[in-house]
Order: C-alpha cells, then sequence, then structure tokens
C-alpha cells in the first residue's frame, strides 16, 4: 500500500513538472514563430538600408565618378567642399527654412480649421473634399500651375487681377529673392494645410462630446475649451502631423524645382535639388555621397529634435 501511495506520488509530480513544462514550451514556440515574421523586415533593413548606407559612407571618402570603376581615397576633400559651397550652404538653409516654416504654418492653421470642418453645417463634406483635394495632385504638378499663377510678368494671375483692379504694376513673385522663397512656402502650405486638417478631424471625431458638453454647464468659454479640451487631446495628432510635416519638408525637391527652378540664384535650391544636380547629373558620386551622409545626419538630428519638443507638450498636456 505506501509502494502504490509513493508511485501515485511520483506520477502526480511527473503530471505536474510536465503540465509546467507545456506552457513554457508554447511560450517559447509563440516567440519564436513571431520573431519568424521579423525575419523578411530585418532582411529589407539590411539590404536596402543599412548596405546604401554603408555604400554611401565609404564612397562619401573617394573621388568615385560613377563612370570609371576606379577609384581613389580622398580622405574629407568632399566633405570641406561642401561646407565651402555657397550652392550647397544656400541649398541646406532654404531646405531648413522651408521645413520648419510649412511646419509651423500648417499647424497653426490646420488646428482651427480642423475644428469648423467638424461642426454641422450644409454641405460639410463638399467643404471637406474641397480642401482636401489640393493634396491629390503631385507637388510637381502644382509647382506647373502655381508657375502660371505667380508669374512675374504681366500676363501671370495674380498680376493681372493686380493690374485690372488697382492698378499696380507686374510684381516678381518668382524673380525676387525674398518673394520667391515666401513664394515656395506658401505653395507647400497651401498644398499640405487640407490634408492635416482632415488628420486633426479624424482625432477630433474620437473625442467625446460629453467632455464639451460638461464644459459647457461649467461656464467654459469656447476659447477654455479649445485651449483646454481641444489642444491636449490633439497632442498625439500634433505628433504625427508635425513629424510627417518636417519629413516632407526636409526632402522637399519637386515643388521648389518646378515653381522656381531652384532660383533666383540658388535662393530656392534645396539639399536633395543640390544632391540630384550635383551627385548625379554632373557624375560626382563621392560628392553627393558625402552630401547624402550630412543630409542623413541632419534629418535624424531635426527629426529627434522635434519628437523630444512634441512628447514633452503630450506631457504637459496630459
Amino acid at each position: 500500500m505506501a509502494i502504490q501511495t509513493s508511485d501515485l506520488a511520483t506520477r502526480a509530480r511527473a503530471g505536474t513538472a510536465s503540465a509546467g513544462a507545456r506552457p513554457g514550451r508554447h511560450r517559447l514556440r509563440e516567440q519564436l514563430t513571431t520573431q519568424a515574421f521579423l525575419v523578411p523586415i530585418a532582411v529589407v533593413l539590411v539590404v536596402l538600408f543599412l548596405v546604401p548606407l554603408a555604400e554611401s559612407v565609404y564612397y562619401s571618402f573617394t573621388d568615385y565618378s560613377g563612370s570609371s570603376p576606379t577609384r581613389h581615397l580622398v580622405g574629407l576633400r568632399n566633405y570641406r567642399q561642401i561646407f565651402t559651397d555657397p550652392s550647397v550652404l544656400t541649398g541646406l538653409g532654404f531646405t531648413l527654412l522651408y521645413a520648419v516654416a510649412t511646419t509651423l504654418v500648417v499647424t497653426v492653421l490646420a488646428i482651427p480649421l480642423a475644428v469648423i470642418l467638424n461642426r454641422r453645417f450644409p454641405g460639410r463634406s463638399l467643404v471637406r473634399a474641397a480642401f482636401f483635394f489640393p493634396a491629390v495632385p503631385s507637388m510637381a504638378i502644382l509647382g506647373l500651375v502655381w508657375t502660371f499663377v505667380l508669374s512675374p510678368l504681366s500676363s501671370g494671375v495674380i498680376n493681372s487681377v493686380l493690374g485690372s483692379l488697382f492698378g499696380v504694376g507686374p510684381v516678381p513673385w518668382l524673380s525676387d529673392n525674398t518673394l520667391a522663397k515666401v513664394s515656395v512656402i506658401v505653395v507647400g502650405v497651401w498644398a499640405q494645410t487640407g490634408w492635416h486638417a482632415v488628420l486633426y478631424l479624424a482625432y477630433l471625431q474620437s473625442v467625446p462630446r460629453d467632455y464639451y458638453e460638461a464644459a459647457t454647464i461649467d461656464g467654459a468659454t469656447p476659447r477654455q475649451q479649445f485651449f483646454r479640451i481641444t489642444l491636449p487631446l490633439l497632442a498625439p495628432a500634433m505628433t504625427v502631423s508635425q513629424f510627417l510635416l518636417l519629413i516632407n519638408g526636409l526632402r522637399v525637391y519637386d515643388l521648389p524645382f518646378t515653381l522656381t527652378g531652384g532660383g533666383p540664384g540658388y535662393d530656392t535650391y534645396t539639399i536633395t535639388q543640390v544632391l540630384v544636380q550635383r551627385g548625379i547629373a554632373e557624375g560626382d558620386y563621392g560628392l553627393g555621397a558625402a552630401l547624402g551622409v550630412i543630409f542623413l545626419i541632419a534629418v535624424a538630428a531635426v527629426l529627434s529634435l522635434q519628437l523630444s519638443v512634441t512628447r514633452r507638450l503630450e506631457r504637459r498636456f496630459r
């Protein structure tokens, strides 16, 4: 009888150990399955990002021209040339100006526009579609259209209106240094405000109306409701919107290229235009690679700063 009892206890302990081992094996199998799904992503990351990045870093220290298989190490010559080339420095400056200006202005305009579009009024769907429409065509097409609208000649659309209504002579919208920069930024803001307003509108529609009803009962004014309820709840949307705006602003190429061609002079040159012109069109791949490396570092620094600031604002609004 004692032997049978001992045997039953041994079997019970073995069954308990086996039952405890099964969940462990099951979790291990799930982890391996999950990691297996990450393998294609890792392969794509290595092949399409890390390998080209390593090659770019290597080419940035050479005189590689693309047409000849031979290349020689030249040290930091390409980097020194970048920081002494006026076209590169001007392109970098205007790129940062465009990215920061469009991000700030679009944010300031898109949030109140989203609040207005969130209200009920006749033709609301049509108005939403009208504001979203500029985001449908490509920036290159919009640049070509606005080239005719902002033409510095008297035949331009805006100059024709100014001349017929106010007798004002042709305004050099695209031929004056300052006006050309302002024109590119204004067109960029016009093209992106509607899309980002729809982004904020999607977040607004998920906000319960109870918050505003309770605030109204407590005597809060519309202005107080906007700054105490709407803005804090839109903080995550602001992070996403500003991140996208900065990325698009830093890599902008098609709008300034079709609108002003980078002129007058180099005043509306962008860093991507310099990279394409100098690195690809002129066949100086070593200089283009060095410019790409510097541009990547600058973009990473700007986006890291933006994410840090917006996350700090999110914590402050909570």
